[in-house]
């Protein structure tokens, strides 16, 4: 029998999709983590010590990274938000550029497709400590340019959200892609009305 208790280190992570309750736990979680397992529950229709569970499996499957504070950012001096697109020369996640993460400006590094190698997400004090972060940028060996897109208005910023999209919606101006049936395509006709 597997005993769960929140001491002991479990070796196994269970491997299983995340179901409707857990994904309601990890709403209501998003929301608050600081409720208690009781009112976690009462939330999402379940007792405190099935709530408390399934947020231990949670973590154990590492579905669950991590609790933490969302910070406002004009309490720390850090009113200026802005994305950095790095081009570099070569594979531009090298060491030399990683160093950058020791900037507590930088929150995020991506490596990403298209016209960049990496993303920045920047949080200064103002444009004066955006450009000394820039500066040292430019310090970086393989650095060949950056291109910095400063936030005016944020009108949606959130975690990582355990709800998925089932259905996108069609846009009304575009085709329906063929639908395939078999080995005959077919291409289903589009009401314009």
């Amino acid at each position: 029998m597997d005993e769960e208790t929140d001491g002991i280190r479990q070796n196994i992570i269970p491997e299983r999709d995340l179901d409707d309750m857990d994904r309601k736990l990890l709403g209501a979680l998003c929301e608050d983590a600081t409720v208690s397992y009781a009112e976690l529950g009462e939330k999402v229709g379940l007792s405190a010590p099935a709530a408390h569970e399934r947020v231990k499996r949670l973590r154990r499957s590492r579905a669950i990274r991590s609790t933490s504070v969302l910070i406002d950012p004009v309490a720390v001096n850090k009113p200026l938000l802005a994305f950095v697109h790095v081009d570099t020369r070569g594979w531009g996640k090298t060491p030399e550029l990683m160093a950058i993460s020791a900037y507590p400006e930088v929150e995020e590094i991506h490596s990403v497709a298209g016209d960049a190698c990496m993303l920045l997400k920047v949080r200064a004090r103002d444009t004066y400590a955006l450009e000394g972060l820039l500066a040292r940028l430019y310090d970086t060996p393989g650095v060949i340019a950056t291109r910095s897109y400063v936030v005016l208005s944020t009108y949606l910023e959130r975690p990582v959200q355990p709800g998925t999209t089932k259905v996108w919606p069609m846009p009304r101006h575009m085709a329906r892609p063929i639908e395939h049936r078999g080995s005959v395509n077919t291409i289903s006709k589009v009401d314009t009305n």
